[in-house]
């Protein structure tokens, strides 16, 4: 699919982040946008963003939960009615949130939400809109997993269980569509996207979504357990104040966004041109390449102590070890 023009494109968590640039740059592109997500505020400013620019690009917006099967199919009933169609062209599943570190210690309820959005909000969207994909001549699906598709880690002594098993599900999900579409549906492409660390709000927004306060509202308890985080990673944060322990989440949350060697606007661009290339693997950033060519290198030794070190000495990766000692993810 070499030109977005008139094609009909859904993108899922178009509220913040990628999901907002992919918004964007499709309607830029002459593309015809449903959106989804959870907060209306957000869509509300991706709209604003993409009308500025293009007074005439189509987008609607549509509130959704991607965890929940209903929700996605009340999403695809509303992109039916509202864009007129019995097709779609493109289907973006990228929503995700972070969270739900550990499964031997952490909340339930949390490891479930997080696998539920990053899993289970791909499978839906894929249940609930491959017949549209179908129905049209030309179709692609771009599945959004991460590193942490093939790199369940986000260093040394830092759980990362939910995420990682999602987006490992997801990658295999996605590599295992490309035979089944060849055979079953010859016309429909797939990409599968691998986001090295993006500047995105996602850090942010995690905490939101599984109902913790912001980090200047942490209650006493939220601190204890951010302090222990930060405690594990061999921070001697252990009589801070516990207003240092919320101002060094925010940092931590903050750096995560600000840090990152590549902005979420980048990366819409890379994803779009693997899209048009057809390329079913797509890595975005270079530190998603260092990452792979490692990991393939030694997998054996990709869960050592020092790995992330050595990762961070070529310059890479080192915001995120950060962002994970101040106790975010």
């Amino acid at each position: 699919m070499k030109n977005f023009e008139n094609k009909i494109a859904v993108v899922t968590g178009g509220g913040t982040g990628m999901g907002r640039e992919l918004v964007m740059a499709l309607a830029a592109a002459g593309a015809k946008v449903a959106m989804c997500d959870v907060s209306t505020d957000n869509m509300a400013e991706t709209s604003r963003l993409v009308l500025a620019a293009h007074p005439d690009a189509t987008v609607t917006s549509h509130l959704c939960d991607v965890s929940s099967e209903d929700a996605m199919n009340g999403f695809r009933d509303e992109v039916l009615e509202q864009h007129s169609t019995d097709h779609i062209h493109l289907l973006f599943n990228n929503a995700g949130i972070a969270g739900g570190g550990s499964f031997v210690a952490g909340e339930r309820d949390e490891w479930e939400r997080t696998f539920g959005v990053c899993w289970f909000g791909v499978y839906h969207g894929a249940r609930a809109f491959m017949p549209l994909l179908v129905a049209a001549e030309e179709a692609h699906i771009i599945n959004t997993s991460s590193v942490n598709g093939f790199w369940a880690s986000i260093g040394h002594m830092v759980p990362h269980t939910s995420y990682a098993a999602a987006k490992f599900a997801v990658k295999g999900f996605t590599e295992a569509l490309i035979n089944d579409l060849r055979v079953n549906a010859p016309h429909v492409g797939v990409s599968l996207v691998m986001p090295g660390h993006i500047g995105t709000s996602i850090a942010i927004n995690s905490g939101l979504v599984h109902g913790h306060n912001s980090p200047k509202d942490m209650t006493a308890e939220e601190v204890a357990v951010a302090r222990e985080r930060m405690i594990a990673a061999g921070l001697p944060v252990d009589n801070e104040p516990d207003d240092h322990i919320r101002a060094a989440v925010q940092a931590g949350q903050e750096s995560f966004r600000d840090s990152a060697p590549m902005t979420a606007a980048s990366a819409a661009d890379v994803i779009l041109n693997g899209v048009r290339e057809n390329r079913w693997r797509i890595l975005v950033g270079d530190d998603a390449q260092a990452l792979d060519a490692h990991v393939r290198a030694d997998p054996e030794a990709a869960y050592d102590e020092n790995f992330m070190e050595r990762l961070a000495a070529e310059g890479h990766f080192g915001g995120l070890a950060q962002t994970t000692e101040a106790g975010d993810l």
